[in-house]
């Protein structure tokens, strides 16, 4: 009785032993696989998940730079939410943002098509070449060509104005103007980068089908409405959720850009966190608004993922 008790647990380990030899085997036979990917998730382990969970404490605390951070519950939270200055910020963000978005749709998506209708293929590359140029460029340089050409005096658009008769135009000193500005150099810098992802798109619709609308007799408006758009529903799927991903987090632009004449028309949520957190050492405050924002953020964004049954397309 006794061996038989003995050999009953022996008989009960051995699959899980087995089990065990087999993963560290396979682990063992895919080492340098995991070689390979552990930079990465070491890099995101140290350079997002920690600081997205240090992030989230920070919000209950208190935080202090020095000493003990005492918990604070949800008093940050409750401070953001009360702020009058974080909701003007907010209105701010959606009318800079939205125009970013709904422009820099657009604009990008015709770009495409006309550049797609050009017969003489060296000039449409390097129209392509031009029109992607400014995207490599840092918003520091972008903003010093901009504030450069967009002064009062001196400025080549004001003086292109003044030649047609026109009085000069203080695009970064009015508010409404300098709003329109910031959007439009936005999208001159970005447009270039989601044209080339729209142009890839429309190499994927087959000429057969505009040849087929031409001969059932559809002009170039209906062969874009019904050909067109049907062939790049994917691929608008795609910038669509890529730019309202980056919907509140406009920010270079403005801290380059700004000055105190329209500081309280121009300043959106990262330039007004990055004041209070950099400046003002509200590090909790911060944190708690930061995360207003992302789940803001994830709200508009996943439900359109479900709607458009989110698919990568096929470029």
């Amino acid at each position: 009785m006794s061996r038989q008790a003995v050999a009953r647990p022996q008989r009960a380990r051995a699959p899980s032993v087995r089990a065990n030899r087999g993963l560290v085997l396979s682990v063992w036979r895919a080492r340098t696989l995991y070689l390979m990917v552990a930079p990465a998730v070491i890099y995101f382990a140290v350079f997002t998940y920690y600081p997205l969970i240090k992030a989230l404490v920070m919000s209950f605390q208190d935080y202090r730079l020095i000493g003990f951070s005492p918990p604070a519950g949800f008093a940050n939270y409750q401070a953001v939410l009360a702020d009058p200055v974080f909701w003007q910020v907010l209105v701010n963000t959606c009318v800079i943002g939205g125009g970013l978005l709904v422009v820099g749709f657009v604009l990008p998506l015709l770009i495409a098509v006309s550049l797609r209708e050009v017969k003489q293929r060296f000039f449409a590359r390097a129209a392509q070449s031009v029109i992607y140029l400014p995207h490599l460029f840092s918003w520091v340089v972008v903003g010093g060509i901009w504030i450069y050409l967009l002064q009062p005096n001196g400025g080549l658009v004001n003086a292109i104005i003044e030649w047609l008769g026109g009085r000069p135009i203080p695009f970064l000193q009015l508010p409404d103007v300098a709003r329109a500005s910031l959007v439009g150099i936005g999208v001159w810098k970005d447009m270039g980068f989601n044209a080339i992802i729209f142009i890839a798109g429309l190499a994927g619709v087959e000429r057969a089908l505009y040849e087929a609308a031409r001969v059932d007799g559809a002009g170039r408006w209906d062969q874009f409405i019904h050909v067109t758009l049907p062939g790049l529903t994917n691929t608008m799927k795609v910038v669509l959720i890529f730019n309202l991903l980056g919907f509140f987090g406009v920010f270079q632009e403005i801290y380059i850009m700004d000055n105190p004449a329209i500081d309280q028309n121009v300043n959106v949520l990262m330039t007004y966190l990055y004041h209070q957190g950099i400046g003002n050492f509200q590090f909790g405050y911060v944190a708690a608004a930061s995360f207003i924002v992302a789940a803001a953020t994830l709200l508009v964004v996943a439900p359109l993922a479900v709607l458009f049954r989110f698919d990568l397309p096929r470029l």
